[in-house]
């Protein structure tokens, strides 16, 4: 799988409270691509970090309505991707994003 590729699908990792809480169980989110696939999540996390991937589960988040001077919108929908790693690997996710 090319860089170009893997960079494509992998868009940045998603740092939240409950990001770091699965982390502590070798388990990492992912913003991916829209049209990304369980298998190229895998693929990509494996090729970039050096790691063996146990699990891929992908989760589609509505974007939520907010308004803008008086005007409804909306903010962008995700797709994001829960890693989880074979038992003793880890990621340091703030050094490659």
């Amino acid at each position: 799988m090319s860089n170009e590729r893997i960079l494509n699908i992998l868009r940045a990792p998603h740092i939240s409270e409950k990001s770091a809480r699965l982390a502590e169980h070798n388990q990492y989110v992912f913003v991916v691509a829209p049209g990304a696939t369980k298998a190229d999540v895998s693929a990509a996390v494996e090729s970039l970090f050096e790691v063996n991937v146990e699990q891929v589960n992908l989760v589609n988040t509505k974007g939520k309505v907010k308004s803008f001077r008086a005007r409804a919108g909306s903010r962008q929908g995700r797709r994001k991707a829960y890693v989880r790693l074979a038992e003793g690997q880890a990621i340091d996710v703030s050094a490659k994003a």
